[in-house]
């Protein structure tokens, strides 16, 4: 019988501590995705800096440009903040940014108030809906999609980089 109680006792101290865990699960994902967007945002503003004097490049014509990825990616950060905040941006596609220093507040900003945006949702929030690019999804998996493909555009931001003769700045 005591063998039965210890064995139910070491159960239940597991369930605990598994409901526990589940729990705080989500708030872990919430962090994962504001660090990840912080990571992002220093690696593309340092990138920005790195590459005044070559915004206007491109590897080949209908390719995106330097300044075309840097301004794409302010963009998408304001799409996702308002998905994520519930408050879309109604306006107009903003005018490209071309002068480096301000590419690069552009770029710190737009990951502050995205990692705001990411920051501020509550567990619930992550499963709710929102259209994103016309199609409806989770915020989470907004975030994932948005995330996924800006870390692509970093890739491209590399090349581009290292095409041109500059070497990242955390490659140093």
């Amino acid at each position: 019988m005591k063998k039965i109680l210890t064995q139910y006792g070491v159960c239940a101290l597991a369930f605990v501590l598994m409901v526990s865990l589940a729990q705080a699960q989500p708030a872990k994902i919430q962090t994962a995705f504001g660090d990840d967007a912080g990571a992002l945002s220093k690696k593309f503003t340092a990138l920005a800096h790195a590459m005044t004097g070559k915004y206007d490049w491109k590897p080949g014509q209908g390719v995106r440009s330097v300044a075309d990825v840097f301004n794409l990616i302010v963009t998408e950060n304001g799409m996702l903040a308002g998905v994520l905040s519930g408050t879309p941006n109604t306006g107009g596609k903003p005018a490209p940014i071309t002068d480096p220093q301000k590419m690069q507040e552009a770029l710190k900003a737009s990951y502050a108030n995205l990692q705001k945006a990411i920051t501020g949702l509550s567990d619930n929030d992550l499963q709710t809906h929102g259209k994103l690019f016309g199609e409806d999804m989770t915020k989470q998996d907004a975030l994932m999609l948005i995330l996924e493909d800006q870390h692509e555009h970093l890739g491209q931001s590399i090349a581009y980089a290292r095409i041109n003769g500059v070497v990242p700045p955390w490659s140093k």
